[in-house]
């Protein structure tokens, strides 16, 4: 009886499994993701994602001029990410620390979107948000004033770059920033941010 029990329960536990990978294919499928990603960001995994990226856009027959801004942007993106994310402490990871980074790809009506979400240190957020807001209330020309400043300053960080890539972003797309943070604890804040990228 004991042994029917466990059998019956594992294969309940196996259905309730299928059903929620069914779920998340469903849901992945309704919001058209193209393609998502959790894990660290490292080089060899940037040049695998965009190679990934530009051989779904050419089987989806996209204009070139959409397939390079969304190649350019998911560049900057995946720099981004690469440079940019604050290890959090992690119980399950070998060295006691996690760089976890979340990305997804996907079509919304007028070209894709692109969306990252990754750990930062709450003493940034602040800093982080006042530079982000600043970039949302640049016009074009002083967007394309603001990259020079920032790329002949000394003012860079020592993780690579002093803002460029968003500029850069929001350059390229014509389109504001939309992010958020989420606060974890004293310490950590979760930030994500979700950009679309249109042909014009």
């Amino acid at each position: 009886m004991t042994n029917k029990v466990a059998v019956a329960e594992k294969n309940l536990h196996d259905t309730d499994m299928a059903m929620n990978i069914y779920d998340l294919y469903h849901r992945m499928e309704n919001n058209k993701v193209v393609l998502s990603f959790k894990g660290d960001v490292t080089s060899e995994l940037m040049t695998s994602i965009l190679q990934i990226i530009e051989q779904r856009m050419d089987d989806m027959n996209e204009a070139p001029r959409l397939r390079k801004k969304v190649y350019n942007v998911l560049v900057e993106c995946l720099q981004n990410l690469y440079h940019h994310i604050d290890e959090v402490p992690s119980e399950t990871s070998k060295n006691g620390t996690d760089r976890s980074a979340i990305f997804m790809v996907s079509l919304n009506p007028k070209g894709y979107s692109i969306t990252t979400g990754n750990y930062i240190l709450s003493e940034r957020e602040d800093s982080f948000k006042d530079r982000l807001e600043r970039i949302n209330s640049l016009t074009k020309e002083e967007l394309k004033e603001m990259y020079k400043e920032v790329l002949n300053s000394e003012g860079r960080s020592d993780k690579g770059g002093g803002g460029l890539g968003m500029i850069d972003i929001a350059r390229k797309t014509g389109n504001k920033l939309n992010y958020d943070f989420a606060t974890l604890n004293d310490k950590y804040s979760f930030f994500s941010l979700n950009i679309n990228v249109e042909e014009q």
